[in-house]
């Protein structure tokens, strides 16, 4: 039995807290390095395709991985219109395990920490594909994820300048204003995509809609550009379009995953890719020639997140935030969970009847 029998449980204000304390560029850049350590142990995890429930107005997930010592996975969702009701079109909550016994370490909110390894891995990956000396990017959608992407290529690739641009004006205001004390970064806004694009060196895309947008044509990519996709993360929802991709050198996740979810499913199944673990580890160049165009097809991987959690459970002790809570049931006789519910009960003679709550 565990000696405390409790998990550590985050709420998402604990985890905003967390970070805050932290920085969120510092957290950006310590999770970049422990997303790097977990996929230079590529062939030590158990992995697969996430499994995925597709409605009309979303998507909801679950990303499963372990390496045999933890397990962990995450519960997340993808609603491009909750952004009209006020609410996040991405949330998420994930929990760590202990394979030899199955104990839940921690429960944790993950909607933040997403957003955090989102920006982290991408900036990972550019920092081996994108041409060196790279210091000005454009970004196309400025929603939720817009500022951690920023944060993180200035931290990760000496970033100065970001050209901005959003259909909604108010979207590209907000970034400006939350990011204006940055030292050493600058971002103008762009009256379209094409102005955006316009003398960048790296370019990331995170708009939201789930439909086959062409956010980016051919006309608008110069030799060199270094393109980060990733508001292209599930079954007919891309932003390139497909020429780019025939032209370019593709770097993926994970390649089952991306072949259903990425850009990539615009291609035909033969195309090349290689997976961002050959690149991390030397195995494969993130980009042979000055010239060459690359892609970083992002959708998001369940090892990330596993990333994410072992951070946020080493950060969250080392900070002393979160608590401790009887997440699951650990009677004095594990054969007797009948007669352990029954001494709770006894317990609890005050306790009120349960509160049903309607919902609309």
């Amino acid at each position: 039995m565990k000696d405390s029998a409790r998990s550590l449980f985050l709420d998402a204000n604990d985890v905003a807290r967390l970070v805050a304390a932290i920085g969120a560029q510092a957290a950006i850049v310590q999770m970049a390095e422990q997303v790097r350590q977990d996929f230079l142990r590529w062939h030590a995890f158990d992995k697969s395709a996430r499994l995925a429930s597709h409605s009309a107005r979303g998507v909801i997930e679950l990303m499963p991985v372990s390496d045999g010592i933890q397990y962990a996975f995450k519960y997340v969702n993808g609603h491009p219109r909750n952004a009209q009701h006020g609410m996040p079109t991405v949330m998420a909550c994930g929990l760590l395990a202990e394979v030899e016994t199955g104990f839940p370490l921690m429960l944790a909110d993950l909607t933040l920490a997403t957003a955090l390894r989102t920006a982290a891995t991408s900036a990972l990956a550019a920092r081996a594909m994108a041409r060196p000396g790279a210091h000005s990017m454009a970004l196309i959608g400025n929603g939720a994820q817009a500022e951690f992407q920023v944060l993180a290529f200035h931290a990760m690739l000496g970033v100065r300048e970001i050209v901005a641009y959003d259909i909604d004006p108010a979207a590209t205001a907000r970034l400006m204003r939350n990011l204006s004390g940055v030292p050493g970064l600058v971002i103008r806004p762009a009256a379209s995509t094409e102005a955006a694009l316009a003398g960048a060196d790296i370019v990331s895309t995170v708009t939201a809609d789930k439909t086959r947008a062409t956010i980016l044509t051919p006309a608008m990519v110069r030799p060199g550009m270094h393109l980060n996709a990733v508001g292209g993360d599930c079954p007919g929802k891309t932003e390139l379009h497909p020429d780019i991709l025939r032209h370019a050198r593709i770097v993926v996740e994970y390649e089952p995953q991306t072949r259903i979810e990425g850009e990539i499913q615009q291609l035909a199944a033969e195309s090349p890719v290689t997976e961002l673990w050959q690149v991390l580890a030397g195995h494969a160049p993130g980009r042979a020639t000055a010239e060459e165009v690359t892609v970083f097809d992002s959708v998001g991987f369940a090892l990330e997140d596993y990333a994410a959690l072992r951070w946020l459970y080493a950060a969250a002790h080392a900070h002393r935030v979160g608590r401790a809570v009887e997440l699951v049931a650990m009677p004095p006789d594990p054969r007797n969970l009948y007669g352990w519910m029954m001494a709770q009960a006894d317990g609890q003679a005050g306790l009120a009847p349960p509160r049903h709550v309607a919902v609309a």
